[in-house]
């Protein structure tokens, strides 16, 4: 039979083999469970191996000797009232049989000699052991009281198995305090990748930590390391930017005061354009680094982005198409970052579309709870699905080889998503078929 997937297979299987698969507290209270499963079978099974090698031949003079103490005790003619009281004294079953007297204590129980007589025991009938013959022709048969241990093994099965369960729970208990700092150093590691130093991970029993104590406190010196590295690099990078800024604009005013000459005019254009590219990315260095500080401020004010866009439109010579709803909410919004974004956005969709069979697009539309939602797309070749999640990385190509020509330097997606968070909205990067359809989501507030 065609086993099911896993998506058709019962809730409760498929959480249970999840737990297995991830949870090292599960396995290591399912190990506990097994083991103690296997420990009591054996026990179990060794007992009864015991007990059952050459028990009856030890026990046999014991046995024959008290049962002549009861036949005794019963009396010849054998008394009725006796063998009642002992019956209830006794875990035992009584049957007379004789010329006199025939009495059973038990009459739903089959003859006790015929069950004993087919019971393979080894040496004598077993028979022989429990029956008596009085004086007076009497014949006083003793057997076990079936019912007595029949119920005691189902009490005692019970019992066992609440002990296992308990034991288990306790176990489960104590795992799942001795692994509770991995839950702790997961939700640590998270926080480091996401970028978050500010709250390092809680060391339990720091004056005397155990080994989950010591890998906490080296992440934390890990992460520590890193948050200083970043800060350096940080560092370095606005420095760099700050520099750059005097000579870069020294140089773009020499280059504005050179003839405009046939001779040095497609010269000079040129070297205003690769001056104005060293200024934008110089700036959207600049304005990543303070975007993704811990304490990037925000100068909101009421922005019309359909006339941002617009205004924003005016800065390319490549054709867009707009597709605006109508009566777009105004949002309170940074007015320079936005216009960053939307520039970001534009450029690059007028850059994958050089090719393409229609321009790009940009629409506004209203969003969730009174927000915008801003998508932008070109109907280029596309990027290969793998890639998609690396499109908002820091200085992240698709095309490692390609020139400046074809591609910027990775900084465009990535700044528009560190703008987009800022505001407290989130970006969004898919194929479009043709294409690709970059979204922001900007909520009201």
């Amino acid at each position: 039979m065609k086993a099911k997937p896993d998506h058709e297979r019962p809730h409760w299987r498929r959480r249970a083999r999840h737990a297995l698969t991830h949870s090292l507290r599960v396995r290591l209270v399912a190990l506990f469970l097994l083991l103690a499963l296997a420990m009591t079978a054996t026990f179990v099974v060794g007992m009864q191996y015991a007990l059952g090698v050459g028990w009856r031949d030890a026990a046999r003079p014991l046995v024959v000797d008290y049962l002549d103490k009861l036949a005794a005790e019963i009396g010849s003619p054998p008394s009725i009232e006796r063998a009642q009281a002992l019956v209830q004294r006794l875990p035992l079953s009584v049957q007379i049989l004789g010329p006199q007297v025939n009495w059973r204590s038990n009459p739903q129980a089959e003859d006790h000699a015929r069950y004993w007589r087919h019971q393979d025991y080894g040496g004598p009938p077993a028979a022989h052991w429990f029956e008596r013959t009085t004086v007076d022709g009497h014949q006083i048969q003793f057997g076990l009281n079936l019912t007595v241990w029949n119920d005691r093994p189902r009490y005692i099965g019970w019992a066992t198995l609440a002990g296992i369960l308990l034991l288990t729970g306790l176990a489960y208990g104590v795992v799942r305090n001795m692994l509770r700092p991995l839950a702790d150093i997961r939700s640590g590691a998270l926080r480091f990748g996401k970028g978050d130093f500010t709250q390092p991970i809680a060391v339990r029993r720091a004056r005397h930590p155990d080994e989950l104590g010591e890998l906490a406190a080296a992440i934390n010196s890990m992460g520590a390391d890193i948050h200083q590295m970043l800060d350096a690099k940080r560092a370095l990078l606005l420095a760099i930017s700050h520099e750059l800024r005097s000579p870069l604009t020294r140089a773009r005013l020499n280059t504005e005061l050179l003839p405009e000459t046939a001779e040095v005019l497609a010269q000079r254009d040129a070297l205003l354009r690769d001056l104005s590219l060293m200024r934008d990315l110089i700036t959207d260095l600049l304005e990543s680094e303070r975007l993704a500080s811990a304490h990037a401020a925000l100068q909101r004010e009421p922005v019309d982005l359909a006339a941002l866009v617009l205004e924003v439109l005016e800065g390319f010579d490549g054709a867009v198409q707009t597709q605006f709803a109508p009566a777009l909410p105004i949002l309170d919004l940074d007015r320079t970052r936005m216009r960053l974004l939307l520039r970001n956005l534009i450029d690059n969709a007028l850059r994958h579309s050089a090719q393409a069979p229609a321009p790009p697009v940009i629409e506004l539309q209203a969003g969730a709870s009174g927000g915008v939602c801003i998508r932008v797309r070109d109907f280029g070749p596309g990027v290969p699905e793998h890639q998609i999640g690396q499109l908002s990385k820091a200085f992240y190509r698709p095309d490692a080889a390609r020139g400046r020509a074809s591609g910027g330097v990775g900084l465009g997606l990535y700044l528009c998503k560190l703008v987009a968070t800022a505001h407290g909205g989130e970006l969004s990067i898919a194929n479009a078929q043709p294409g690709l359809a970059v979204t922001v989501r900007l909520p009201k507030d």
